[in-house]
Order: C-alpha cells, then sequence, then structure tokens
C-alpha cells in the first residue's frame, strides 16, 4: 500500500513539471485572432517584448507603408507599423507574463497588459485599463 501511494505521489509530481510553465515558453511567433497580423515575442534582459513583423495589408492606397498615423505622440506617426514594438516589460510572475503594456496601433492606444498560456498553442492577451475586470481578452495562435 505505501509503496503504491509512493508510486502515485511520483507521477503527481512528475505531470505537474511537464505541465508547468517556464519564463521563455511564450517566446515564437503569433497570429491574432482576426489574422491581420502577427507578432514576434522575444526578450531583452529579464523583459519580454512583441513586434509586429508581418501584416495583411502593410501599404496604403498609395502603396507607401502604412504609418503609425493614430498615436498620440505626433513626433511617432511617421513610423511604420511594421515593426512595431505593441507588446512592451513584460516579466515572468507565478505562471503569467504581468505588468506590460499593449499598444493598439488602430486606435492609437496602450493599456496595461497580461500574458498567460493556453498549453502550447495559445495565447490569452488581457488588455486592461486600471484592474483588468475592466477590459478585453484576446486569444493568439502560435505559428510553427
Amino acid at each position: 500500500m505505501l509503496r503504491r501511494s509512493a508510486f502515485l505521489v511520483v507521477l503527481w509530481l512528475f505531470a505537474l513539471q511537464a505541465f508547468a510553465q517556464t519564463k521563455d515558453d511564450v517566446l515564437g511567433k503569433w497570429l491574432n485572432p482576426t489574422g491581420e497580423g502577427q507578432i514576434e515575442i522575444y526578450k531583452k534582459g529579464d523583459k519580454y517584448f512583441g513586434k509586429l513583423v508581418w501584416i495583411k495589408d502593410p501599404t496604403d492606397e498609395n502603396g507607401k507603408p502604412k504609418k503609425d498615423e493614430k498615436n498620440p505622440n505626433e513626433s511617432l506617426r511617421s513610423k511604420p507599423i511594421l515593426g512595431l514594438e505593441i507588446l512592451k516589460n513584460f516579466v515572468f510572475d507565478d505562471g503569467k507574463w504581468v505588468d506590460g503594456s499593449i499598444y493598439d496601433p488602430k486606435s492609437g492606444k496602450t493599456y496595461s497588459c497580461k500574458l498567460t498560456l493556453k498549453g502550447d498553442k495559445q495565447l490569452s492577451i488581457r488588455g486592461f485599463i486600471g484592474v483588468s475586470l475592466i477590459g478585453r481578452t484576446e486569444v493568439w495562435k502560435r505559428i510553427r
């Protein structure tokens, strides 16, 4: 009986280890829900960032690269949207990436944000103002 219990405890510990998140599991390319953009999440020092590495319609009606026209900072409105860093300053804490921000180039607004992996293939993005109860969640899919 004792031997069987010990075996079950060891098996349970191995199962927990298999499902545990590691801080770099978020790294890689992700597709937003509309399929309009791919975001590459990368690391600088101990923090995590993400930039737009592909957008469905990269050019405007004149064939020129789309710019960050809605940015509240006038001096940044001439920057191309492609390559724009939209996720900033995330830190890994207890299985989540927190204390970061997400920038929405469509509105020019920046929100507090947290990231949570749902298995290996989905990333839950929660953007909010103030507390995370007031916000919106999107699920991005990993690109292999």
